[in-house]
């Protein structure tokens, strides 16, 4: 099992509750219809992974994660929720399940998590290569996280450890190997997280030449 880092301690999460189209710029770019109720879709455990790897087809998608205790936000962290937007344009235009681009192995790579007495005034900034390339607060959010912690906990219910990975503003891409990330949380305008990525080569298999 896949574990994260809260507070110096390991923590290992049952599932990561994952929130598509909650920012309404995003849902623009990608032009995509605004939902009337949450998109949730869920990373199981064996998606965590701590080394960025470009492949084909392969977006980042930087986010606020929210870690949960006693049903409650304990602590935020910087993520990336990785897409291989091919496939998913695929499985979207056949109506299918996003399970494919969004869940495999090393999909979801998180920071550290810091504790928080609260989600207000929280911001999430991306930087590729040094240029800010995405940039969104909670006040962005369609679905609020004390909105989506009762909705998600009455579907799927939510035990300690989970987390919730709250949507990506606009300014998705493409990651390609080379790219460096800096990744940054903040609250009222302090740092709380800052993290750095460099996207790798994907591996061949052995047998390649």
């Amino acid at each position: 099992m896949h574990s994260i880092n809260f507070q110096n301690q390991k923590l290992t999460p049952c599932k990561i509750v994952c929130i598509g189209r909650n920012y309404v710029e995003h849902i623009k770019e990608l032009n995509n219809e605004i939902p009337d109720e949450p998109v949730y879709f869920i990373k199981p455990n064996s998606a965590i992974g701590d080394r960025l790897i470009a492949r084909k087809g392969l977006h980042y998608e930087a986010e606020i994660c929210f870690l949960i205790e006693d049903k409650k936000i304990a602590g935020v962290g910087f993520g990336f929720d990785l897409t291989l937007r091919n496939i998913q344009s695929k499985l979207k235009a056949k109506g299918l399940p996003w399970e494919r681009a969004k869940a495999f192995k090393n999909s979801a790579i998180f920071s550290k998590f810091v504790a928080i007495k609260d989600w207000q005034g929280l911001e999430i900034e991306l930087y590729k290569n040094g240029e800010l390339v995405q940039k969104g607060s909670v006040e962005l959010m369609i679905y609020k996280p004390d909105f989506l912690i009762k909705d998600i906990d009455n579907i799927f219910g939510l035990d300690d450890g989970d987390i919730i990975m709250s949507g990506t503003p606009k300014g998705v891409g493409e990651v390609k190997a080379g790219d460096i990330f800096e990744g940054k949380i903040l609250q009222n305008g302090k740092i709380l997280i800052d993290v750095n990525y460099k996207a790798n080569k994907e591996a061949l298999p052995k047998n390649s030449s």
